[in-house]
């Protein structure tokens, strides 16, 4: 029997649904029908379409409450409605612990851990009154997982979103289901950042069990089952997009036979 995912009709929020990972959830509702609203502080750099229809551009800074408020209540304005909240918005650049300032800290766990809350408590608001309730999915990290040297701030808040999710999904239940994704590298226009070169990204993904990273869409299409209706009884979940995670350092400094 084959299972389609159908959103038609359905509204969703996509927190920097412009660009990398972003780009590619909003364009997995896209395929699936879902009427998309992208927020993030600039517009796209190209076009975020599936076949001639486009999501919606919302300026907003995730991390400011006035903000957060005034572009729910614009989304229900124009569309009388929010059913899904993807909140993907987040990251961090390089820096070690020892030598980051408080303010620096202060402003990653913003971004990656209150900001969320934040659009998480507007979002609830409306969907709380709707008959059919809604859905909000946190795109989370392996890096609140494991250790994350060089983004321990980042590492440290992914960690909170995660413990937050399971929270929000009890308190919020039974009108609205909350869930994250628990991702790993993935394969974007900013890889270079973080991987190097092509050569530093193929090196990295052959680490992954896997064979590569994964792509903008591998996350967006698990996104979208987590708030459809065949995930109608998952909530306080936490989805693994990893490609099978990290294969352990002591197989490659050992010196025992590994072939049996």
């Amino acid at each position: 029997m084959a299972l389609e995912i159908d959103l038609a009709e359905r509204v969703v929020l996509v927190t920097g649904g412009v660009r990398g990972v972003g780009a590619g959830v909003s364009k997995a509702f896209l395929a699936a029908g879902a009427i998309v609203v992208a927020c993030a502080r600039r517009p796209a750099d190209a076009p975020v379409a599936v076949d001639g229809r486009a999501i919606e551009y919302m300026p907003c800074d995730v991390r400011d409450a006035d903000a957060v408020r005034a572009l729910v209540e614009g989304i229900v304005e124009r569309h009388g409605r929010l059913d899904h909240l993807v909140n993907n918005a987040g990251g961090a650049p390089f820096a070690l612990a020892a030598d980051a300032s408080k303010n620096f800290h202060t402003k990653i766990v913003e971004l990656n851990l209150l900001a969320p809350l934040l659009m998480a408590q507007a979002a609830n608001a409306v969907m709380q009154r709707q008959d059919e309730g809604g859905s909000i999915v946190n795109v989370s990290s392996v890096s609140g997982h494991r250790p994350s040297p060089g983004t321990a701030a980042y590492g440290a808040a992914k960690a909170g979103m995660d413990s937050l999710t399971g929270s929000l999904a009890v308190e919020w239940a039974p009108k609205v289901r909350v869930n994250s994704l628990v991702v790993g590298p993935v394969n974007t226009e900013l890889s270079q950042l973080h991987y190097g070169d092509q050569d530093g990204v193929d090196a990295v993904g052959r680490t992954i069990p896997l064979g590569r990273m994964a792509r903008p869409d591998d996350v967006g299409r698990c996104a979208v089952f987590l708030a459809s209706p065949l995930a109608a009884y998952v909530s306080g979940a936490t989805l693994l997009v990893h490609g099978g995670g990290e294969r352990p350092a002591f197989l490659a400094a050992s010196t025992a036979d590994q072939q049996s």
